[in-house]
């Protein structure tokens, strides 16, 4: 016991020598320990010769988005050796000498779901490309055309009307199956929705309607009975898509190109982000896409097609190349999806995030007053106006645009305007000073 004793005062002396031979530097605010050195970082902390230091924070930058970019849209049906129905059917050999004309031309085949992701200004095409798709759902789409398209290493679209597929009510031996449509998709093939019946959408059209037993009777739907059959062949048919197959479906194909607002809504409603026609154009950045046309290729109408090369080959755009900047980056004033209580707000947006502005590049549109005289702090990046004339609408949309280091910036949003704020007489305290958010 006397032994512990006597070491114990030992220890606690070697301890404090050895305090005093490795000093601190830390201040009594400060934890007494501290990390290890960094390999290369010299004394007081700071990086040795060749080592970087601490990392800037992360500046923000967004996909420039090439406006000029256009791109074509080709409609197939049928692959055959002999023409039967020359509306809709190719030889196998027209096909494949196609294909060649679009590699041998310098246009680059993309995918349905890249053009998309293209307008939503998540990422850029080729300026000159094309998209191909194969409507209904035929098993020489997936006997004959898949293999030539694996053979040049193209992407393609399936628009198909699911009582078209084999087992169907309109699936006969010619038809594509759901077990060629899931070996299609586990390789990437793009399916999308064509239908369920592919006939004429619009409400008092001729349709024929297939009843138990296989009996099928032409008629004329309105009212409900209407109601309930277009949402079949618009929402129905995705939705069975979607279920069979395990998939997204974003895009619909329009029979016949025959549709009109009705269908448009629910088509949006449903989920749909584009939907397509067989009226041949280029597609551009402002396309409509509820609208969006396509050359349908027929074997009596070859000059479909040189045409469409022609013109992609030839067109050019006028727009300038546009980085898509999110609302929610600029701390914007109001916010987006906002609705305020006043017809006469104070705008505003932060550009600091953006990068180096060039002033004088510096715009903002507003829905209903068209270019604005704005405000621009270049020490704060922020952009404002004071709105002096009532804004009209349940609703308005601002643009901001300006340049960053030679790069046009975009961003815009849309705030809600409450209807009793906007009726209401404004006072003059109240044009000058906007109302405080609640």
């Amino acid at each position: 016991m006397m032994i512990r004793l006597a070491i114990l005062p030992l220890l606690l002396a070697l301890n404090f020598s050895m305090c005093k031979r490795n000093p601190t530097t830390t201040t009594s605010s400060e934890p007494a320990s501290s990390p290890p050195a960094i390999a290369g970082e010299t004394a007081g902390g700071s990086p040795g010769p060749g080592v970087a230091g601490a990392a800037p924070s992360p500046k923000i930058t967004k996909t420039v988005v090439d406006q000029t970019a256009q791109t074509i849209i080709f409609c197939y049906h049928r692959l055959v050796d002999k023409i039967r129905y020359p509306g809709t059917e190719i030889t196998p050999a027209d096909f494949e000498a196609q294909m060649k004309q679009l590699k041998d031309a310098g246009i680059t085949v993309i995918s349905m779901q890249d053009l998309l992701a293209w307008r939503r200004g998540e990422k850029n095409i080729p300026p000159r490309c094309a998209v191909i798709s194969f409507d209904d759902g035929w098993k020489s789409q997936y006997e004959v055309g898949w293999p030539i398209m694996k053979k040049f290493g193209y992407p393609f679209t399936m628009f198909i009307y699911t009582e078209g597929v084999r087992g169907g009510s309109l699936g006969g031996g010619e038809a594509i199956t759901w077990e060629q449509l899931a070996d299609m998709r586990d390789n990437g093939v793009d399916i999308e929705a064509h239908t369920a019946t592919h006939q004429d959408l619009r409400e008092g059209h001729n349709i024929m309607l297939a009843a138990p037993g296989g009996k099928r009777t032409r008629t004329k739907l309105t009212g409900p009975a209407y109601e309930q059959w277009v949402r079949n062949e618009v929402v129905g048919s995705k939705e069975l898509l979607e279920q069979r197959l395990g998939i997204k479906v974003n895009c619909f194909a329009v029979p016949f190109g025959n549709y009109n607002e009705h269908v448009k809504e629910l088509a949006r409603n449903a989920g749909y982000e584009a939907m397509f026609t067989v009226y041949g154009q280029p597609i551009t950045f402002t396309s409509p896409l509820d609208a969006l046309g396509r050359y349908a290729i027929e074997a009596n109408k070859p000059k479909v097609f040189v045409d469409a090369v022609k013109m992609i080959g030839t067109s050019t755009g006028g727009a300038s190349a546009v980085a898509e900047v999110g609302a929610a980056n600029l701390s914007t004033q109001p916010a987006d999806g906002e609705t305020i209580r006043t017809a006469l707000p104070l705008i505003k947006a932060n550009l600091s995030r953006v990068g180096a502005i060039e002033p004088g590049s510096v715009q903002m549109r507003v829905s209903g007053l068209g270019t604005v005289p704005v405000s621009y702090d270049p020490k704060t990046g922020t952009i404002s106006y004071q709105v002096t004339q009532k804004l009209r609408g349940n609703s308005c949309t601002v643009i901001v645009s300006a340049k960053s280091e030679g790069k046009k910036v975009e961003a815009h949003w849309t705030f809600g305007i409450d209807a009793a704020a906007a009726a209401a007489p404004v006072s003059a305290a109240a044009k000058s000073t906007p109302t405080p958010k609640k």
